[in-house]
């Protein structure tokens, strides 16, 4: 087993728990799932989350789109569950 700590952490998502940063790695070896220690950002609780839960958060500048899994749960790119609807009101 090895412990990797990362400098700087990693924003990432992890699925059910939310964005977050991921501060360390740790690898069982082959046959195991990495393991990314990661605190949540809404909670503040810290979470050890296998490799096929973790994301990475959507980044404009690097061209990385928000991946569909966290999309889906959370509906559009604002991070609302439910979509911003705009009403026009037009004088008769």
């Amino acid at each position: 087993m090895t412990m990797q700590q990362l400098d700087p952490p990693l924003p990432v998502h992890v699925l059910d728990k939310g964005p977050g940063y991921a501060f360390a790695v740790i690898d069982y070896g082959q046959e195991h799932n990495l393991i990314w220690v990661t605190a949540i950002n809404e909670t503040g609780e810290i979470w050890c989350a296998p490799n096929p839960r973790v994301r990475m958060q959507a980044n404009w500048t690097m061209g990385r789109k928000k991946p569909a899994a966290i999309a889906r749960e959370h509906g559009d790119c604002s991070g609302d569950a439910e979509p911003v609807v705009a009403e026009i009101n037009k004088p008769n």
